[in-house]
């Protein structure tokens, strides 16, 4: 979920059609074009993509530095997921500094930074255990900048919207993904450096559009009801959790996410399986499997944030979440590669269809004092839970076939969703919720 909770700010420099209330059949519906028309918002996504395709870059990079240098494929490995590290240790609680300063100013802050950073990994002759510490404080950079640019986007974009402008976020994440991926294993295979160097180029590029094109909004927190930063992360937790809709949105995405990353996760076992013959053949089915999800991903954004309208968006989060896990179901018969690309683009359109609707119901409960601290809880957990799929499906599998692995994990999936869904509540429960973060937005700020 790559934007996560957003919310709802009185203060906005567009105003949207007048829309009539979340639910309603008459809810005004957004379109691309009407959103991508506002000068803020392209200036975003712009930053946004730029940084991504400069993260895959460096990713691809980075692997292919460490592994020419040690010639292990676990340290190749661990130089990869030292990216997530930062979300799983301390994300939440760098959200809370995010909190508590203007937004745009994390964003800068936080794209220079890794702008030094990430030039500093293409020094040559750097020894492995410089190289991954740079790394990881380069990635510490990355909790803070997306609390902070979904806690901005609300105030940029509004009613349906902002339902459709996360749409085009998560799907231009996923399209930077596949070129950033593409671009980055033909850029490391000749000039590993180079990708680093132009990583550095996309935080540069980032900060300048952000300074240029977003304009300044001071912190929405009181300054003086500052608390230590633990107790200010807790408080996160408890609003996430401890809100009967918020609670729900986290429990169903936290369960489908268990279940959509592992054909992108185990994409070279998967590949092994299917091609036993030659590198070449592995290597294309393991291309093939990483880039059908998010293909899928990009073409569910499409189908379901432009062409449905927003009361029937609402209506899809429950079967498009059950779907996610049904999809990978078929994985029991043991598919060949191209129903297995099939299979993992589906569940990625079911998940594109589904995040951008059940983010419009978050960012609507979510009180904004809480928006960025809120995202640090929703986006570390998902971490997690990717992490703890991918681990623990990869040690499955080298004890049973691994599309009996799947295929049982996929039906375990399907009845840990249904669980999540018992405990959905009814509409009327949304929109109470909704009511009472609008009341706290809209009270004055003491000081």
């Amino acid at each position: 979920m790559e934007d996560h909770p957003v919310v709802h700010h009185p203060a906005r420099t567009n105003t949207p059609p007048p829309n009539d209330p979340p639910g309603s059949q008459h809810e005004h519906r957004a379109t691309f074009g009407e959103v991508l028309a506002i000068r803020e918002y392209r200036g975003m996504l712009g930053a946004s993509v730029l940084s991504w395709i400069g993260d895959y870059l460096a990713k691809a990079a980075v692997t292919t530095l460490v592994y020419e240098q040690t010639q292990s494929a676990g340290m190749a490995a661990a130089t990869f997921a030292i990216s997530f590290a930062p979300w799983v240790l301390l994300g939440p609680m760098l959200a809370a500094v995010a909190e508590r300063y203007p937004y745009r100013t994390v964003m800068i802050i936080s794209d220079l930074a890794r702008m030094v950073l990430i030039g500093l990994v293409a020094v040559p002759g750097l020894p492995i255990p410089v190289l991954i510490g740079l790394l990881f404080l380069t990635a510490l950079g990355n909790p803070p900048y997306e609390a902070a640019r979904s806690a901005l986007y609300p105030a940029i974009l509004a009613g349906d919207r902002l339902v459709v402008g996360i749409s085009l976020n998560l799907s231009a994440g996923q399209a930077a993904q596949i070129g950033g991926y593409l671009a980055g294993g033909l850029l490391a295979a000749m000039n590993p450096r180079l990708s680093l160097l132009l990583d550095a180029g996309t935080f540069a590029l980032s900060a300048l559009l952000l300074t240029f094109v977003v304009r300044h909004r001071p912190a929405v927190g009181d300054p003086a009801a500052r608390r230590n930063l633990v107790r200010e992360t807790a408080e996160g937790f408890g609003v996430v959790f401890g809100i009967p809709a918020l609670r729900a949105i986290a429990l169903l995405v936290f369960s489908v996410t268990l279940f959509a990353i592992v054909p992108e996760g185990l994409a070279a076992v998967w590949a092994h399986h299917l091609e036993p013959g030659g590198e070449a053949e592995r290597g294309f089915a393991q291309g093939m499997i990483m880039l059908a999800n998010p293909a899928g991903y990009v073409l569910g954004g499409i189908v379901i944030g432009r062409f449905t309208a927003p009361h029937l968006r609402r209506l899809l989060i429950r079967p498009l979440a059950l779907l996610t896990p049904i999809m990978l179901v078929p994985a029991l018969l043991n598919p060949s590669l191209y129903a297995v690309c099939l299979m993992a683009a589906a569940c990625g359109f079911c998940l594109a269809g589904m995040l951008p609707a059940i983010n419009g119901l978050f960012v609507q409960a979510l009180p904004n004092v809480y928006r960025a601290r809120a995202f640090g809880v929703m986006q570390g957990g998902m971490q997690i839970m990717q992490g703890s799929a991918v681990l623990i499906t990869g040690m499955l599998a080298s004890h049973w076939p691994l599309h009996q692995v799947i295929g049982l994990w996929s039906v375990a999936g399907v009845v840990l969703v249904l669980v999540a869904l018992s405990a959905w509540p009814a509409q009327e429960r949304f929109t109470a919720a909704i009511e009472r973060a609008r009341r706290l937005n809209e009270a004055p700020v003491a000081g």
